[in-house]
């Protein structure tokens, strides 16, 4: 063979080490799963630590919820009064008093939470219009926050309006005052969603609506959640509400929570109303009702 002769795989270099080993290519690695979309590791929360009144809300919470393009996941959360539902939702929020947790990591797309961000929308139980705007100015608060122009601001306001069951041509110029319960709830789902958010929270959005507003208000958010492809974390003490909307329930313990149970349950299909009155449903509500009941009379017992 001439020196000018190309060499085979199997020949070695002068220094003995095999050709192929160490002049073949670097072959890129298969593509990695992407990182959850939330994941909790080991985090607990505790209210003016190392005082005398320190309290903690939750402890040691682990979960991950992974990433589900062009679905998402509806992950509801329930569990005794005070079990620190809110607490761990606002962490994913990064709220302050919640912000930042005590002990453990808050991950958000792998990333370590450090405060709000435009990925979380949050709406909470409290109408949180501001009362000197418009319902149209209030759904375009966030867009005018982001810079976002004066024609693509009304645009998408007037179509997020009309998404959330409001009459675009008559409520887009009222004030809050001068609508119902229901209709301040879906201007504050408006300016949450028009946003785009890739997580949405919801800390018992529904809570202070009569019933037949909210079986409509629960219909209304799985078609928006639908739209959206979207990750939801929703806080509820309506057992029912959790067991329709959720893919995933978490079941916390009492104070201070961890995650007793992850119970999945069939995605919402029907409508509200259709789907509580099915046998299977009314058992599984029954069942996590017998066990928040006994949680909760465990932690009377204890404290008394």
């Amino acid at each position: 063979m001439t020196d000018t002769e190309p060499k085979t795989a199997d020949e070695h270099r002068e220094d003995g080490a095999p050709q192929e080993a160490a002049d073949a290519p670097v072959v890129p690695s298969a593509t990695t799963d992407p990182p959850p979309v939330v994941e909790f590791k080991g985090v607990t929360k505790t209210y003016s630590a190392g005082k005398k009144n320190a309290f903690t809300a939750i402890r040691d919470i682990n979960f991950r919820v992974e990433d589900r393009p062009d679905t998402g996941e509806f992950v509801a959360v329930l569990g005794p009064s005070g079990c620190g539902k809110s607490t761990l939702l606002r962490l994913i929020a990064g709220l302050k008093p919640q912000h930042p947790a005590t002990e453990g990591e808050v991950l958000v797309d792998g990333e370590q939470v450090e405060g709000p961000g435009p990925d979380r929308g949050m709406v909470f139980q409290d109408y949180t219009s501001f009362d000197n705007r418009t319902v149209l100015d209030n759904v375009a608060f966030g867009l005018e926050c982001r810079g976002t122009g004066g024609e693509e601001r009304e645009a998408r306001s007037r179509e997020w309006i009309g998404r959330v069951g409001l009459d675009v041509d008559k409520d887009a110029d009222k004030y809050p005052y001068q609508l119902s319960g229901g209709m301040r709830q879906r201007v504050a789902i408006a300016r949450s969603l028009v946003l785009h958010p890739r997580i949405i929270l919801m800390d018992e959005p529904f809570g202070a609506l009569d019933p037949m507003t909210r079986f409509r208000m629960q219909d209304l958010l799985v078609g928006l959640w639908r739209h959206l492809e979207a990750t939801v974390f929703f806080v509820t003490h309506s057992i029912e509400e959790a067991v329709y909307l959720g893919e995933r329930i978490y079941l916390l313990s009492s104070s201070p929570g961890t995650i007793l149970q992850e119970i999945e349950v069939p995605p919402p299909d029907r409508p509200a109303q259709e789907m509580q009155r099915e046998a299977s449903f009314v058992d599984t509500v029954f069942g996590i009702r017998e066990t928040i009941e006994r949680l909760e009379i465990e932690a009377e017992a204890t404290n008394g």
